[in-house]
Formats: C-alpha cells, structure tokens, sequence
C-alpha cells in the first residue's frame, strides 16, 4: 500500500475503497472466520468445506433442498441463478431427479450475461454464454423434472430491464426469492462492481438499482473471468455485462453463496473477497458486504481462511 502512489496502480482501485480496512479484514487467524459478527443476519452463516467436490455437493443439496422444500409447500420460487460456481448444479440435478421432484413452480433468472457496449449478448450456442452453460449445466440434465423454458430467464437487454417487475408479481403471489452467487475478486456480486457506488448520491438510491445494460467491469473481473472461464486468454473476455443489481438480489428472502477460488500449488484469488465480505460491514463500494446481512449460508474451502500470508510461488 505504500508503493501505489506515483505507480501504475494508482487510480486503478475504486475511490471509496478503504485498503488499510481491506487488509486488516484479511489478518485475522484463519479459525477464527466462522465467528459471527454483528452485522451478520442471525439467519447467516459461513460454512467451511475441506475439498472441492465438498463444497459442489452442499451447494447443490441446498439449492434442491429450496427446491423440494417450495414444491412441498406449495409456493413459487424465484431463483437468481449464477453461472458460477458451476459443479453444485450437477448436484442440484441429482438430487431432484432422486427425489423426483417436477420443477414447474420454479422461475429462474440469470444474474448477468456478457455484453457488448449496446448491451447485445453472445449467442445461445455459444460456449462462453452463460445460457448456454446454464442449459447444459441445469436445465437439460434436469430432463423431464425440469423448469419450463417459459420459466427461464437471462439477462439479455430485453429481458433484465422486466425481471424487477415479475420478481414483485411472483412474491405478490406467495413465491419465495432465492440468490445463488459466488464473489467475485472485485467483491462483486453478479455483474454490480464496486466502482457502480460512485454513481449513486446514498446507499439508499444505491440499494434500489435493480439493473445495469452493458455494465463496465473492472479489470480485475476481465482478469478473473479470463483465469476462470477463459483459460487465462484475456482476448476473449468481453469487457461489458448486463447484470441484475442490488434492487434484487437485496431483495432474497435466503441466499445460497460459494467461494471456491483456489488454483492449487498454495494459489488462490478469493481469500481476500471472502474475508472482506464477511469482515469489512456492509458498504455499497463492496456490494458483496451487504451478503452477510441476509439469510443464508456461505459455502466456502478452507483454503480461503488462509493464513493469507506471502508464500512465493
């Protein structure tokens, strides 16, 4: 932090963001990141898995266990969807089709879509679209159990700008609103970046956008996503999505979250994202801060607890 200024650095973080604050977020003992804070929902709680397929299998045990449970209930579920992570939805679907529960009462909307500057989205059919992740993923796999393609949603510049509308038609009738996330290296969560805060005169005007068309992302996401999706090939990674905002995803009435950024060898990119999410409070520079104050679990590997101490690679 004492290098920054007169560097290349300098200006690349958003302005409201506190680093000393960051830091000290992520110098706690790593035992200690399950303690609960005060600004946590007494619904909330972070969940420490061991492995990779730990975390896969409890994020989709929970994600059809919201399922079965609405369908037992007899309510409709909203449920905003994430391409990524993306191993709990083959758990999600085994568990629904061994169970054998019909879908129909489940309305899915995709959190956020790459962009070009008009806001226009890849195509279905390709690979890199989260479409076509999500149908491959989820909705095909779930065969005859499925959501009705009427009843899914992604976040195309015609479809987002209505979602805040049918979100409010389906709760009017009884349905339950859940989000499934992951955080980002940027603390974002969907597509909402850190930077968006500046624009907005309170948190309370902040709280109520509930989307953005064609979105610039930071860096740091376009590197994110080029290390995740893109297999490190940064020319590839769309520098604009549309993305559902905080006017949603504040909204849930349960949340479904998981961090599983480790790479191996002692690497790793969301120890940081993870502590300060759970440690810094809620703040609108760093929209996945507002994610404690929500029902919910956070699944996460233990990796991430660190200790977030330098280890050369």
């Amino acid at each position: 932090m004492q290098t920054i200024k007169g560097s290349m650095t300098e200006g690349f973080f958003p302005q409201g963001w506190d680093m000393e604050r960051i830091d000290r977020c992520c110098a706690h003992a790593p035992e200690t990141i399950e303690d609960r804070q005060p600004h946590w929902h007494e619904g909330f709680r972070p969940i420490v898995c061991d492995e990779l397929s730990e975390l896969e299998v409890k994020m989709g045990h929970e994600i059809a266990l919201q399922i079965r449970s609405s369908r037992e209930q007899g309510r409709k579920l909203a449920c905003i969807l994430p391409a990524g992570p993306m191993g709990m939805y083959k758990w999600a679907v085994f568990f629904l089709r061994a169970w054998q529960v019909d879908c129909s009462h489940v309305y899915g909307f995709n959190m956020d879509e790459w962009s070009d500057e008009a806001g226009n989205t890849l195509s279905p059919d390709n690979p890199g679209s989260f479409q076509y992740a999500m149908e491959h993923a989820f909705y095909g796999p779930l065969g005859e159990y499925t959501v009705p393609i009427a009843q899914r949603h992604f976040a195309t510049k015609e479809a987002l700008p209505r979602y805040a509308e049918q979100i409010a038609a389906l709760k009017a009738e009884g349905a339950q609103l859940i989000t499934v996330f992951g955080i980002g290296r940027m603390m974002h969560i969907a597509f909402w970046e850190p930077h968006f805060g500046g624009e907005y005169e309170s948190d309370a005007a902040w709280r109520q956008a509930t989307h953005r068309i064609a979105a610039q992302l930071h860096p740091l996401t376009i590197e994110q996503n080029a290390i995740t999706s893109f297999k490190s090939r940064t020319t590839l990674v769309p520098c604009r999505a549309n993305t559902i905002g905080p006017g949603i995803f504040l909204q849930s009435d349960a949340i479904i979250g998981g961090c599983d950024g480790a790479l191996g060898r002692g690497m790793q990119w969301q120890g940081l994202s993870l502590w300060t999410t759970l440690r810094y409070g809620p703040d609108r520079w760093l929209p996945s801060t507002y994610m404690p104050t929500l029902p919910g679990s956070l699944f996460f590997l233990r990796e991430l607890a660190g200790p977030l101490e330098a280890a050369v690679n």
